[in-house]
């Protein structure tokens, strides 16, 4: 019998960016100080976890969440490139409302963009492509890891793109659920993916919640 590997994706801290919903991408934006505690937030919510291994976006915000995360664990932070945001090409450090005064181009080209996974933005990367490597990279871990806790600390994008492969839904749904910074989702990878969590702010007494017992159920 397959053992469960348990992924806990962790999205990154607030950064200045977040508070006008800018898509900030590939930019290397460093965490706020409300995302920096945050982020000491989070490992003190993750110490009663056995965790295993913590992972990370390259980019500044996310490393900036994982650290006190590993450091809670006593492990340190490893990098995987494919765990980045999605490239937003020129759209990057705008607005919805901004790309949207653009230019009838950029309005046409965001819609499109909106409705189509195999879209992108101007000189980025569509959504389909992001699934592409995130699921790739993290089916790598699952198997490096098996029966371990391990924590991804990625972006909103890769994290919302994954939990579409996992709940076998399309990627037209991206738009129908939101992800909040400094927020936990959970999957379970056995023979198939069980999602367990999504969106979480934690909460005292979440250490008795049943999928912490690693139920089959």
């Amino acid at each position: 019998m397959a053992a469960t590997t348990r992924l806990l994706f962790v999205r990154h801290g607030e950064t200045l960016a977040n508070r006008d919903f800018r898509y900030i991408g590939t930019r290397d934006d460093a965490l706020s100080e409300h995302g920096l505690l945050q982020a000491r937030q989070l490992a003190q919510t993750l110490a009663i976890l056995p965790v295993a291994a913590v992972y990370s976006s390259p980019l500044q915000r996310a490393r900036q969440t994982a650290l006190p995360i590993a450091e809670q664990h006593q492990l340190s932070v490893q990098t995987i490139d494919d765990l980045r945001e999605g490239n937003f090409g020129t759209w990057e450090g705008l607005s919805r409302a901004e790309v949207m005064a653009r230019s009838p181009q950029d309005e046409q080209q965001l819609l499109a963009w909106e409705q189509d996974p195999t879209q992108s933005p101007p000189q980025g990367e569509s959504f389909g492509l992001v699934q592409q490597r995130v699921c790739s990279a993290i089916m790598q871990l699952v198997q490096r890891h098996p029966g371990q806790t391990l924590v991804l600390v990625s972006h909103v994008g890769p994290i919302k793109v994954f939990l579409c492969h996992a709940l076998d839904a399309p990627l037209t749904s991206l738009s129908r659920f939101f992800l909040d910074p400094a927020t936990i989702s959970v999957v379970d990878w056995k023979n198939s993916p069980l999602v367990r969590l999504v969106n979480s702010h934690t909460h005292p007494g979440w250490e008795q919640a049943r999928w912490l017992q690693f139920a089959t159920i």
